[in-house]
């Protein structure tokens, strides 16, 4: 299998296809703003997730679920603005999808038009392959996701690893090889056994892009937040932590401030 790598002047879903067909594997963060998206695109970042984890990191809920349409709209649009490169594939929100396929429909047509991203992402299998297919009958590309599914974390309790037992297992496979068939243009995985994600990645043709799900498959995400270590809390075995921004703008601002009550800061140089 070849391992060259192609310059994409602008990621789209076939360049992932393409990706995967070619044995490289596919890098994606999150972003939910314009300066940040803009650092992330400018360094060669393959997908931008504008995730509704923006619940969690930018508002501070304990989970993804309060975050609204219109919220995730205006980060998205933000992240758009910002991106040369990078395809931008946006979370559906709890709520705007689940039940009613219409209203999957509506949120949809909503994200793509307000937004200007490039494809949608939902939780869940077979449960909302209705949803899905409406979806995708818009000609709006769509991304899955299975394993866990923090939409979903009332019905789980926990954020432990999913399909660890046998029934699990094959549920989720079986769901991978649904989203596929239906058209799904990619999957992302979230915190399952690496075997059972190197299966998945091994048994259908579109890219699966993993979360705590190992090396076995077609790519990689993380939280922006958490990989560059401006979040110090969250602490799971999958994160790798590439910076440690928190300690970093902490002396900072503590200097600023130092500086300021010393009247050291603005200095001759720095006034008119």
């Amino acid at each position: 299998m070849s391992t060259a790598k192609k310059d994409y002047k602008r990621i789209t879903t076939k360049s992932l296809f393409d990706m995967k067909a070619n044995g490289e594997k596919i890098s994606m963060l999150t972003a939910y703003d314009f300066t940040m998206a803009k650092i992330v695109d400018a360094a060669g970042i393959d997908v931008i997730l504008v995730g509704d984890s923006a619940s969690n990191v930018m508002a501070g809920h304990e989970t993804t679920l309060p975050i609204t349409l219109d919220q995730m709209i205006y980060h998205a649009s933000s992240v758009v603005r910002a991106c040369e490169r990078a395809l931008v594939v946006v979370d559906l929100p709890f709520g705007t999808y689940q039940s009613d396929p219409k209203e999957a429909l509506r949120s949809s047509i909503r994200i793509m038009k307000e937004s200007g991203g490039h494809a949608v992402k939902l939780e869940g299998g077979s449960e909302i392959k209705e949803s899905i297919k409406k979806i995708l009958n818009a000609g709006i590309p769509v991304m899955g996701h299975l394993g866990l599914t923090p939409q979903s974390i009332y019905k789980f309790g926990t954020y432990t690893v999913r399909a660890k037992e046998e029934a699990e297992a094959e549920k989720l496979v079986e769901d991978a090889k649904l989203l596929e068939r239906i058209g799904c243009f990619a999957l992302v995985l979230e915190k399952i056994p690496a075997k059972l994600a190197q299966t998945v990645a091994e048994s259908i043709s579109i890219p699966v892009i993993g979360i705590g799900a190992g090396n076995g498959v077609d790519g990689q995400v993380l939280v922006l937040h958490d990989m560059i270590g401006m979040t110090h809390e969250f602490s799971p075995r999958f994160l790798r932590r590439y910076m440690n921004l928190y300690e970093d703008m902490t002396k900072a601002i503590g200097q600023y401030v130092a500086d300021v009550k010393a009247v050291d800061f603005p200095n001759a140089n720095e006034q008119y």
